[in-house]
């Protein structure tokens, strides 16, 4: 009972991570029908970014979360600004091509970002350093740490925030109003560019957020830390219903769930055939049964009618 126990904190800490970078798949793709392939690489700029904040600031003598969220308010601004240009440069030149030239334009900016922060931060794994402490609190038989307790309450208030934003703001009726008809929205006067760039930045803010959160739980970082961590998130944004975000944070929660106890079972299971090491096999089967069983998702597919 204590193995599953400690399973569901696992995954509860992992689905918080997938539920943040489904969000910026989700917005992008309710208001644009697009899957931005390259949201992955914004998260994993945040990460290094929030990285090289951190290690310049770490003989400082300042308390490791202040170190983090120094390095987390400078991440931020960076990945806003990431992406705002991939919405100005790549996207909005190809608004009214054909759909696939904009997702192969998705997949090269990937690959682009990937070679560049190669090119900067090198190719091998760069350590993050312990700014939390790792003393365990006992919880129901499972043990949690500080670090982990933050990555759930900070990615809870997160998306609480991101839905008040979108339900209860003058910004936020104007993107639910540009992601069910563009067309409408800008005859009632709403700026739909300026909206959709709105989008943009949003997401990498969190993604930003994921970014450090991911790097700072598995200790390291890497330039190509992006593409399976962003596939991963598309799955759960799939699993929950694309375009819906409420759907997104259900579904990176429950990948989470389903990937840490497929992990810590699956060689009970198979007579210690498979390990854990197998976990990523679990998010591409659960999308595969959701694309077969259930298209549009747990929550039901929410997207513009541009698409």
């Amino acid at each position: 009972m204590d193995t599953f126990i400690q399973q569901i904190v696992n995954g509860l800490v992992l689905g918080s991570i997938y539920a943040l970078v489904a969000l910026g798949y989700t917005m992008v793709y309710g208001i644009l029908g697009l899957i931005n392939f390259a949201h992955g690489e914004v998260v994993m700029v945040g990460a290094l970014t929030a990285l090289s904040i951190v290690k310049a600031l770490s003989g400082s003598g300042l308390p490791g979360p202040v170190i983090a969220l120094l390095g987390l308010m400078g991440a931020i601004p960076v990945c806003m600004a990431l992406g705002f240009t991939i919405e100005r440069v790549a996207y909005r030149p190809l608004r009214n091509a054909p759909r696939l030239a904009p997702l192969i334009t998705a997949i090269g900016v990937s690959i682009v970002l990937q070679q560049v922060m190669m090119l900067g931060w090198g190719s091998t794994y760069l350590s993050f350093p312990a700014l939390f402490s790792e003393t365990p609190h006992s919880l129901m038989g499972a043990h949690i740490n500080d670090l982990q307790i933050m990555i759930v309450c900070v990615a809870g208030a997160t998306m609480a925030g991101l839905i008040l934003l979108v339900q209860k703001t003058r910004i936020g009726r104007a993107m639910r109003a540009a992601a069910e008809n563009p067309a409408m929205a800008s005859l009632m006067g709403v700026n739909v560019d300026r909206i959709i760039s709105f989008t943009f930045v949003v997401g990498s803010a969190l993604a930003a957020v994921a970014g450090l959160m991911v790097s700072a739980n598995y200790s390291i970082a890497h330039y190509s830390m992006g593409f399976m961590l962003g596939l991963k998130a598309f799955t759960a944004a799939v699993l929950g219903g694309i375009g819906n975000l409420a759907g997104a944070m259900l579904g990176g929660v429950l990948l989470g769930l389903i990937e840490s106890l497929g992990s810590g079972y699956i060689s009970d299971l198979t007579g210690g055939v498979l390990g854990s090491n197998y976990r990523d096999v679990f998010a591409f089967f659960v999308l595969i049964l959701v694309l077969v069983l259930r298209p549009s998702g747990l929550m039901g597919e929410q997207v513009s009618e541009r698409a």
